[in-house]
């Protein structure tokens, strides 16, 4: 199947149903008990940019949604938002999670979704498009590598959430000065 037969939109407000059983689909694949997954369909559409915009929403990130001309229900999706580089001077998008339903695997629904947010990235005249893949999982490290990615061997993804997120969030209490962070 060629890229220009999926086709790939913005999600919408009525998309969160479908988002959300990917979202299951995609911890299924990354064996995780179904428990991991927080997210709602009301968190969903709290968080998300949508076209047009949701009232409620925060606009946190984005998702694109891959439909083939077999399928009325999506069949992948990407989930992002933006990011920043310092060192560039350049903004850039930091893609969350991308799946494919392992039903049509191999008809270029991954790639057709990694060209779209790359093409979202050159026309913001972005930096760069980044993300992290598990280290068990090799065939997507070799489908990556394959688009011209490249593995960041030196870095390593750090991570605040529970109860050390809280215990973080009050750590700064006390200390005399002034705080500036603006939301």
């Amino acid at each position: 199947m060629s890229p220009t037969q999926i086709t790939v939109r913005p999600a919408t407000p009525s998309d969160v149903g479908a988002i959300l059983a990917l979202i299951h689909d995609l911890a299924r694949y990354e064996r995780e008990p179904a428990s991991t997954v927080e997210a709602t369909e009301d968190s969903l559409l709290n968080t998300l940019r949508f076209t047009p915009r949701h009232p409620t929403s925060q606009n946190f990130a984005s998702c694109l949604l891959a439909f083939l001309p077999s399928s009325p229900e999506p069949v992948g999706f990407a989930l992002y938002f933006t990011n920043y580089s310092t060192w560039r001077g350049k903004g850039g998008i930091y893609l969350e999670d991308l799946f494919v339903k392992e039903s049509v695997r191999g008809q270029k629904v991954g790639k057709r979704l990694l060209g779209e947010l790359a093409r979202e990235v050159a026309e913001m005249n972005g930096g760069r498009l980044e993300w992290s893949v598990l280290k068990w999982n090799e065939p997507s490290i070799q489908f990556y590598k394959s688009l011209g990615a490249v593995v960041m061997d030196e870095w390593h993804t750090m991570r605040v959430d529970g109860e050390a997120l809280i215990k973080l969030s009050k750590d700064g209490e006390g200390i005399v000065g002034k705080s500036t962070t603006v939301m």
